[in-house]
């Protein structure tokens, strides 16, 4: 395996994790204009931020133990899925759990190929 192949297999999955974070945390933004007072504002932004703290928890442990990470992504992606099944057209659950399922993928291959990604390296 490549030294260039070895490399964007650790980090995508990270970045990833880092973009699809930030993805998510953007849909807390509503709350801005949603005509609430300043600090029932900011209550409403942190509590719509929870699922970037998952996410980021879930990175912070991948970023240790990958087949955990792989897991805590799939659960999320998952988790999603169950809870709001039924609410909204299939493409939702594709653009939001889907990446989700792609991180955890990846960290699930740099797992099962740590030894080529670490030999030489």
């Amino acid at each position: 395996m490549g030294n260039i192949a070895k490399r964007t297999l650790f980090w995508a999955p990270r970045v990833l994790g880092l973009l699809f974070a930030a993805f998510i945390s953007l849909f807390a933004l509503d709350m801005f204009g949603a005509g609430y007072g300043f600090w029932e504002a900011i209550a409403g932004f942190l509590i719509h931020l929870i699922p970037t703290y998952l996410i980021l928890i879930a990175l912070a442990v991948a970023w240790r133990w990958e087949w955990v990470g792989a897991l805590l992504f799939a659960a999320l992606g998952t988790a999603y899925v169950v809870i709001a099944w039924g609410r909204f057209p299939w493409a939702t659950y594709v653009i939001v759990s889907g990446p989700a399922f792609l991180i955890g993928a990846l960290f699930l291959t740099g797992w099962f190929l740590r030894g080529k990604l670490r030999a030489g390296a």
